[in-house]
């Protein structure tokens, strides 16, 4: 469809449902209630399409499937969907030195289980697992669009990437039908494009507790991730549930992280990039991500530390 010329010809829309276990919500701007319906069916088509792709929770979702041919030697074609979130998810881990990894699957089910019944894993879990933590063990056919996966009991976990990429995802489908303004939300990972009419940027509340800011954003992801709440406490302890790729442990520092970047896959994942690597180890990696702007506030031993990182400061 084309778009309105004019800003008073548009109405604000706003659709609110379930998705990937948490709240999705869709706000655009559309020139009457039939074309809002038909863009919203749209955009909730994909989004129903990519949970079955990429949800490591669904049993037969292609993730999962793929999983499992893992160590049997096959080269398995896949649908664009996966491929991309695969290749965008490896690119991210090479450029983090693994601080963000797409094969922490048996780590990620593995603390699963130790919250669910509060119990720590042992040690020879641990190792078990960590063993099958390796981007590397993915390797790509970029012709025959298929992947193949070395090592046998390696398991898929797009889940800290995968709402990002489905932000940018339903920002494609949305574009494609003419819808210029429009801000997606997908459990806090948000995504806008244009401002709504009449406005310099949509606004957004980001920040954590009494700790908040409004900005004014367009054409850009931002997502907030905190390790303050959610943990296991072993010998004396606390382990949060951000995990770190290269340990198998989670975090023993209290950390909230928001990353505003050029699209919600890369917010998605830099997230836990920087969380993981904390403050000091965060300013050296910066330089490899260009246009993104980093917040994080860190409790170590009860020392309070606040960091800001944005492009102009290259």
């Amino acid at each position: 469809m084309n778009g309105p010329t004019r800003a008073q010809s548009l109405k604000r829309y706003t659709f609110d449902r379930g998705l990937f276990g948490t709240e999705y919500r869709k706000v655009f701007y559309a020139p009457d209630d039939s074309t809002a319906q038909r863009v919203r069916r749209a955009v909730d088509a994909r989004m129903d399409s990519l949970n079955e792709v990429m949800s490591d929770y669904r049993d037969g979702s292609e993730i999962n499937r793929l999983s499992a041919t893992a160590g049997s030697g096959q080269w398995v074609r896949v649908s664009p969907f996966l491929y991309d979130v695969l290749q965008k998810a490896v690119m991210m881990a090479q450029k983090s030195d693994g601080l963000y990894d797409p094969t922490i699957g048996p780590l990620s089910q593995l603390w699963r289980r130790a919250v669910r019944r509060n119990i720590f894993p042992s040690r020879k879990e641990l190792r078990k697992a960590h063993r099958l933590v390796d981007y590397r063990y993915i390797r790509f056919d970029s012709v025959g669009r298929r992947i193949s996966l070395k090592k046998a009991g390696m398991r898929l976990d797009v889940g800290g990437i995968g709402q990002g990429f489905a932000n940018d995802e339903g920002m494609k489908v949305l574009q494609q039908l003419g819808i210029r303004s429009a801000l997606l939300d997908i459990g806090g990972d948000i995504r806008v494009s244009e401002p709504p009419p009449g406005e310099s940027g949509w606004r957004v509340l980001t920040g954590f507790g009494t700790d908040t800011t409004t900005l004014l954003l367009k054409n850009v992801g931002i997502t907030a991730s905190g390790a303050t709440y959610r943990y296991l406490e072993h010998e004396g302890k606390r382990y949060s549930h951000l995990m770190n790729p290269r340990t198998g442990l989670g975090l023993l520092h209290d950390v909230q992280t928001t990353v505003l970047a050029p699209d919600g896959t890369q917010a998605d994942a830099l997230t836990k990039v920087f969380s993981v690597a904390g403050i000091r180890k965060s300013s050296r990696l910066m330089r490899r991500f260009p246009g993104v702007t980093v917040w994080v506030t860190e409790n170590r031993n009860g020392h309070l530390t606040r960091w800001t990182f944005k492009e102009r400061d290259r």
